[in-house]
């Protein structure tokens, strides 16, 4: 009955076992029933991120509260090559129309990604995908409530309210945007990662000889480590 009849659940199958008078309980059903063939799980996207990661930039969208309880918003896009942050800009009032001007600003002077991920917010608006790719860009709209399928823009969120804004009072919009901005300045070009091996997302060459100094990052946050010239 459940080859037959694969779209059947445990209580239909019960259900047309006691018209002929057999009396199973559902337990046994669900234990002997065959459920069908499984298949194994697409590795499609999988093997999109991995085969095209120096092609892929992730956006997401953030809020922050300031200290008079205000709502701004963050958005900003990361590289899955070299998980760089490549640009970011905060406002108190999002648009489509604000969302398509910081792609434009992300991707000036011929810097620009074969695929975007980003999820479904209607912030992106309708026309999004459709002027993305006129410029050349696929847009990749995660699935609802799916997080992980956008995973590099997800963990850069919880970095940076971890690592930054979680410890700080934001007074304003234009406070929020340079404190964002040394941080990722930081993030970018001091921060180990660990997905890179400890590498930085951009590449420096580093000095080998010389005393070692310390460099406070907001205001002794996070310190950077370096010769001194």
């Amino acid at each position: 009955m459940a080859e037959e009849n694969p779209l059947w659940g445990t209580e239909r199958i019960r259900g047309e076992l006691l018209k002929p008078g057999i009396r199973v309980s559902a337990r046994s059903i669900r234990r002997y029933r065959q459920r069908g063939r499984s298949r194994p799980p697409s590795q499609s996207w999988r093997t999109l991120l991995a085969n095209h990661a120096h092609a892929i930039w992730a956006a997401d969208l953030f809020v922050v509260q300031t200290l008079r309880f205000h709502t701004l918003y963050v958005l900003f896009f990361i590289s899955h090559g070299r998980r760089q942050l490549v640009h970011f800009q905060v406002t108190a009032h999002p648009t489509a129309a604000w969302v398509w001007r910081q792609l434009i600003e992300a991707t000036a002077w011929g810097r620009q990604p074969s695929y975007l991920i980003h999820d479904r917010d209607r912030v992106y608006g309708a026309a999004f995908a459709g002027k993305a790719a006129a410029i050349g860009i696929k847009s990749l709209k995660t699935t609802v409530q799916a997080p992980n399928a956008n995973s590099v823009g997800e963990r850069v969120v919880r970095t940076l309210r971890r690592e930054c804004l979680d410890h700080l009072l934001i007074t304003g919009e234009q406070h929020l945007r340079s404190v964002l901005a040394e941080f990722v300045a930081y993030y970018n070009h001091d921060r180990p990662h660990r997905a890179l091996g400890l590498e930085t997302p951009v590449p420096s060459s580093r000095r080998l000889s010389g005393e070692i100094r310390s460099r406070p990052v907001l205001a002794g946050l996070h310190h950077v480590y370096e010769r001194a010239a």
